[in-house]
């Protein structure tokens, strides 16, 4: 809540004019080679993440974030890339813009106990294959990458 009220804070002065706002998202997948997604109580399935706050580095906001949307503790996070630029501008239904800097995270490596957190989604899971409402951005963020994760989940287990 810290960033929103970072971000509200800086609409007070700046109004509906285009922000630069960074986050993270995380690819979680599990050993069965599902994918954790949530389908997000702003419409569509996406990845578990988030804005960053003050003072945190991506990495710890894709932490935080993941525990705070589905109660799990990731480590291990290993970077995919940033994504950035005109295609991440977005102006929602209020004429607030943003540009958004996000970056995208993968991890094996998780512990605790799967749950929804009603604030942030409906429903969190595990999922074979990617359903027609992912949102287009998390499907930038996934198909890049998902092959390339399933073949090295696939072989490590196999040594």
């Amino acid at each position: 809540m810290i960033a929103l009220d970072y971000v509200q804070s800086l609409r007070q002065k700046v109004g509906t004019q285009p922000l630069i706002l960074p986050g993270s998202v995380v690819l979680i997948v599990n050993h069965q080679g599902e994918l954790l997604l949530e389908n997000r109580k702003d419409g569509g399935w996406g990845l578990p993440g988030g804005l960053m706050e003050l003072g945190e580095s991506l990495e710890q906001t894709a932490v935080r974030e993941v525990k705070e949307e589905t109660g799990l503790d990731v480590r291990n996070l290993q970077l995919l890339g940033i994504f950035s630029g005109e295609t991440y501008h977005f102006t929602f239904d209020n004429g607030d813009e943003i540009y958004s800097v996000t970056a995208v995270y993968w991890t094996k490596h998780f512990s605790g106990t799967l749950q929804v957190n009603p604030n942030e989604s409906k429903e969190v899971r595990f999922v074979k294959s990617l359903p027609p409402t992912l949102k287009d951005e998390y499907k930038d963020y996934i198909l890049p990458y998902y092959p390339s994760i399933l073949e090295t989940i696939r072989t490590s287990e196999s040594m």
